[in-house]
């Protein structure tokens, strides 16, 4: 598992690794049942705090991604990739929501809104 932090992110560490995580997990990378690094081998790896990390986990446990056992660590949640897919979609939903009702408010049309959607996701190619 390759996780890359970007400290020239706004986001926080801790989602940037819970994202890269699920991104994992809902391409197939990171099977049902695998093992992820304990939280003190993946902040050791990535030169963070183990609190960071720990909150990372906590957050995909939280979200349904990953299972904790006591004792023996974190594993990838057993659960339909295509119900992690659903939720995953529904988060994108909520904000473009927040986006269309932002546009509104600032009298954008649907057309430039469109335009700067188009360039986002061209951006990020």
């Amino acid at each position: 598992m390759n996780i890359i932090i970007s400290n020239r992110s706004q986001e926080p560490i801790y989602e940037q690794i819970a994202k890269q995580i699920k991104d994992a997990v809902v391409r197939g990378e990171l099977s049902p049942g695998e093992a992820l690094p304990s939280i003190r081998n993946l902040a050791k790896q990535l030169q963070i705090s183990v609190i960071t990390t720990k909150r990372a986990y906590e957050e995909l446990e939280k979200d349904g991604f990953i299972e904790t056992v006591g004792g023996k660590g974190s594993f990838v949640s057993g659960q339909n990739k295509q119900l992690l897919r659903e939720k995953r979609l529904k988060a994108v939903e909520e904000k473009l929501a927040e986006a269309v009702t932002e546009s509104k408010v600032l009298d954008i049309s649907l057309t430039q809104l469109q335009e700067m959607l188009r360039l986002l996701y061209e951006e990020e190619e």
